[in-house]
Formats: C-alpha cells, structure tokens, sequence
C-alpha cells in the first residue's frame, strides 16, 4: 500500500468513479490513503458490459479510474478493453506508473540491464511448456513470466527436465508484505518448490549460458578487429555472436 505515488492518490480523489478488479481490495486501498470514491466493480467476467455502460460517460467528460488486484490493468489483467474502446472513441488515456512485476522481478533476478522477453502467463499444458523452453533455449535474453501458484511446481519440473542448469528465479509477493526472490538452477527451484507456495509468482528464466571455453575479451575483439577492417558494427557483433553464443547487442555494446 505505501509504493502507491502521489500522483495516483491525486487522481483518485479526483476522479468521478474508480473501477476495480475486486471492490473489497480496493476500498482498503482508498481507505488506507482517506479517499472516498464511488467504487464499481471491473473484472474479466463483467468486462464487455461495463466498456458499453461506462464509454458514453467517458465520452461525456467523465473521470474515471481503473484499478486492479495486484498488477497493471491491462498486462496480464482487466482494462486492455476499455483502453483499445476509449482510443478508438478519441478519449484521452493516461496511465499512472507504479510498481511492476516485470521489472521487479528481472532486476532482482540478476539478470537485468537489456533486452528480455514478456511471456505473459506460462501455458498450461505439458507439452506447450516443453515447446516453450525448446524455443528459449538458445535465447541471450532472459525472459518473465507469470504463474500460477498451483502450477508452480509442475512448470518448474518442466524445465528442470529440460534443461536442469539453466538458471532461474521464483519471486513471490513482489512488493508486498511476504515479498521473497529465490534465484538458483532449474534444478534447485523445482526442488525447493516441491508444494504449490503462497501469493502472486513471477518467474524469470535465465539467459542461455556461455558455450564452454568461450572467451568473452576474444570475441569483443573479434568485434573490433571486424569493425575496423570496415564491417558494420551491427554485422560484426552478429556474426561473433552466431559463432560464440554470446549475446550480440553485448557485444555491440562492448565495442562502441
């Protein structure tokens, strides 16, 4: 409750209504921060209805607030909807940054600074997970992605069967009281995990490591003995890269 900003506060004690995802979570919010708003409830289940309830008051000049759980509206939950109704309508759409997940989750894993992937939620079924590490598995990126609790340990099985040395994090409760980040292999987090945990996960799968014996101040020069023979910097890094499994836009950089 205490990483919510000021501007966020400002908006919704001025706004004319406030949708959330769960009206018994956000009322604690409000109440918490002493704002009285008129609270209407705005989830998965009543979305289509309330885009045509709400969109003539939007277009009549009308404030109004979309608040969920414990995420971004419209990443992975409700508001997606509404937004694409009030653009495509030409009502002016801001959205008030807070703390993310995503973010969170791939610095405290380690394994921040570049380029990642977004998964969005992890698929259910067996073999859509085995097609998903298949297709990360010579990716430089790390990539984050939601889970539920329950499947936790079953997904975590999944890629320890996989690729058991592949580094990962399970982070749990990110920004909120029980917050906990466990980093380790593959292997380690689907033991530690043996039980379905508490709370709201993010994972993060590592980048794919070095292939072994791999120089890494050998192939950076590499990238700069091509750009100086006259190679595009850009072509450089993608041909050591292709060779040395090394990630290119590291070894773009490392050469500027």
């Amino acid at each position: 409750m205490d990483d919510i900003t000021l501007r966020v506060l400002a908006e919704l004690r001025d706004c004319d209504v406030v949708l959330a995802e769960d009206t018994r979570h956000t009322r604690g919010l409000l109440e918490r921060h002493g704002i009285r708003a008129a609270l209407l409830s705005y989830h998965e289940h009543n979305e289509a209805a309330r885009v045509a309830e709400l969109l003539p008051r939007l277009e009549a000049g009308e404030r109004i607030a979309l608040v969920s759980d414990a995420g971004l509206p419209g990443i992975s939950d409700p508001g997606a909807r509404i937004v694409r109704a009030a653009l495509d309508a030409g009502v002016p759409v801001a959205v008030l940054p807070g703390p993310s997940a995503v973010e969170t989750a791939l610095v405290a894993s380690g394994h921040g600074g570049g380029r990642y992937t977004f998964l969005g939620f992890l698929p259910r079924k067996a073999r859509e997970l085995d097609a998903l590490w298949r297709e990360l598995a010579p990716s430089p990126w790390p990539a984050v992605a939601f889970e539920s609790p329950r499947r936790l340990p079953a997904s975590l099985r999944s890629l320890a069967a996989f690729d058991a040395g592949r580094e990962a994090a399970v982070c749990r409760e990110l920004t909120k009281r029980f917050e906990e980040v466990a980093r380790g292999t593959a292997a380690e987090l689907a033991d530690r995990f043996r039980e379905p945990p508490r709370g709201e996960i993010t994972v993060v799968v590592g980048p794919v490591a070095a292939a072994p014996g791999v120089d890494g101040a050998a192939a950076r020069a590499a990238v700069a003995e091509l750009v100086a023979a006259g190679t595009p910097r850009r072509v450089a890094a993608d041909v050591v890269a292709r060779l040395t499994d090394l990630p290119k836009n590291d070894l773009y950089r490392s050469t500027l």
